[in-house]
């Protein structure tokens, strides 16, 4: 059995992060300030794992957490686009000042392996796909810049400090407990609510940028895979599916799981968004042993099921 300390642990992914180490047996602590975080992501298994209440900006209690544990699994952060450009200082605290203490921390402490959840954000809009780890990151957006800052932290305290570090960045993931209500939330909860509440989904340009949607429990196998895989410290690895679709084509999939057909109204673009993401899939299968567990269309109706459960009171 080995300890873990998942950040951000009330979060989306956090959390269910910590219900599968939980059912593996491992023993499981959690530091979330409860910012996005939400409480009722820990329904059931909350009795079962320790919570420090607590921001990764603060040091004494990034250092409370960390005491002590095997692996830092490193969920934290001001996940949106959007969000960073309305306010960069805010994101570049959380994601990179925050990202730093826990490094000094986990350096000092003795842990294992700090695996860190970086962003797909950080290739910006490369026209070639897929977007492999060798290319050159091309971030236009402040959240983007956070997330290779964090990168790069990474792979300086395993290069100068020896703390074994491994950075996964993800594919926009997807799944129960992910929030839709807020301004910035991802597009894919936004859609679901948007058509279980018989409203037409907003799609900010054309429709036909695509992404590599990724289910939840994916990214959850990767990072465990990250923890015990040998020889890889400093490694940067995608994690994903390796196959995008459209925005238009979630829509057409959603008309078909929710049974509402109503079609998405188009509305500008955004600035910061990019317009093709793809995955190259083969790094994360060599060095981990990855293989998307859960595929795209099994994802959705997984997740629209539990949409349909929490936010309706369809059967």
């Amino acid at each position: 059995m080995a300890f873990f300390l998942v950040t951000g642990g009330a979060g989306f992914i956090g959390s269910h992060l910590a219900q599968e180490l939980l059912r593996k047996n491992h023993r499981v602590r959690i530091i979330d300030n409860f910012s996005t975080g939400r409480r009722e992501n820990l329904n059931g298994f909350l009795h079962k794992l320790e919570l420090v209440e607590g921001d990764v900006r603060d040091s004494a209690a990034v250092k409370e957490a960390i005491g002590g544990v095997d692996y830092v699994l490193h969920q934290a952060a001001l996940c949106s686009v959007w969000k960073s450009i309305d306010n960069p200082l805010e994101s570049n605290e959380v994601n990179v000042q925050g990202t730093l203490n826990l490094l000094v921390a986990a350096r000092d402490a003795g842990v294992r392996r700090f695996v860190l959840a970086s962003s797909s954000s950080v290739y910006g809009p490369a026209r070639r796909l897929p977007k492999r780890e060798l290319m050159k990151p091309n971030p236009i957006s402040p959240y983007a810049a956070t997330k290779l800052a964090g990168e790069k932290y990474c792979q300086i305290f395993f290069h100068i400090y020896g703390l074994e570090t491994v950075c996964l960045r993800y594919f926009n993931v997807f799944g129960p407990r992910q929030n839709p209500h807020s301004q910035y939330a991802a597009v894919i909860p936004t859609f679901i609510l948007a058509l279980l509440n018989h409203k037409s989904p907003t799609i900010y340009g054309d429709g036909e940028q695509s992404r590599d949607f990724t289910y939840v429990a994916n990214a959850v196998q990767a990072n465990i895979l990250a923890c015990l895989a040998r020889g890889i410290a400093g490694q940067v690895i995608n994690i994903a599916c390796g196959v995008r679709h459209t925005l238009n084509a979630l829509v057409a999939n959603l008309h078909n799981l929710i049974g509402v057909d109503l079609p998405a109204q188009n509305t500008a673009a955004r600035p910061g968004d990019v317009r093709h993401s793809l995955a190259d899939i083969s790094k994360a299968q060599r060095l981990l042993g990855y293989r998307p567990r859960v595929h795209f269309e099994d994802g959705l109706r997984r997740t629209v099921a539990w949409y349909k459960k929490e936010h309706t009171s369809d059967p």
